[in-house]
């Protein structure tokens, strides 16, 4: 970390370089990913919505903080068994990735490239040892990161995942307006809702949005 801890970020957002925010060119299909936050974001799950992801067949990326994890370790265990879903890094602690101290949403980001290290190797370790093998893909708490971080990603031999639409806006959007945003995915987008608040607007608004997608023809996959 000594060599990324001299180094000055540039950027600090969404969409920072070598972040999958889309889908390869020629790919046919949707990604659906949805992140389970834990702690003060919400440590339920939506067996509404992993119901309606199984009943149509519809694969995801699963993004699974070590805070849920910690709270719902069968229902990590069960997800992880499921061939339907790919299980993701969504961090140890739920921060931004910065390497110089950003915050993102009124949540503060790591400090340094050791607190980087710090939020994504542990539960890298945790996933790998529930799926037997390491997440491919990352996504900070907030989806925020720097070019730094990113970088340090990659050397770490993981993925940094961004998304191309916010489907439930951090789960706060009704059924409605969920359905509609979810509804405006075509080929190559990658879409981001929450799979840890059941009492939200999240399940049902991806029902319908899935069931007049699939009806149009729309495909789904897992990220590349």
């Amino acid at each position: 970390m000594d060599t990324y801890g001299k180094r000055q970020p540039h950027y600090w957002g969404l969409q920072a370089p070598g972040v999958l925010t889309r889908l390869p060119p020629a790919s046919q299909g949707i990604a659906l990913t949805f992140d389970f936050c834990g702690g003060p974001g919400g440590s339920g799950y939506d067996q509404a919505l992993l119901d309606t992801l199984r009943q149509r067949h519809v694969p995801a990326t699963l993004f699974l903080n070590s805070r849920w994890i910690a709270a719902n370790p069968a229902m990590a265990r069960q997800l992880a068994g499921d061939p339907l879903f790919e299980i993701a890094n969504h961090g140890t602690s739920h921060k931004p990735l910065s390497t110089a101290g950003n915050t993102a949403y009124g949540i503060p980001g790591t400090r340094n490239a050791g607190d980087v290290y710090d939020e994504i190797m542990p539960n890298d370790a945790a996933l790998a040892g529930i799926t037997g093998k390491r997440p491919r893909y990352f996504r900070p708490g907030t989806a925020y990161m720097d070019d730094v971080a990113v970088e340090i990603l990659n050397a770490l031999g993981v993925k940094p995942a961004g998304f191309s639409i916010n489907g439930d806006g951090g789960a706060t959007y009704p059924s409605s307006v969920v359905a509609q945003e979810v509804g405006k995915a075509r080929a190559g987008d990658v879409v981001i809702c929450h799979g840890n608040h059941p009492n939200g607007g999240t399940a049902e608004g991806v029902r319908q949005a899935l069931d007049r997608l699939l009806a149009a023809g729309t495909s789904f996959t897992h990220l590349p």
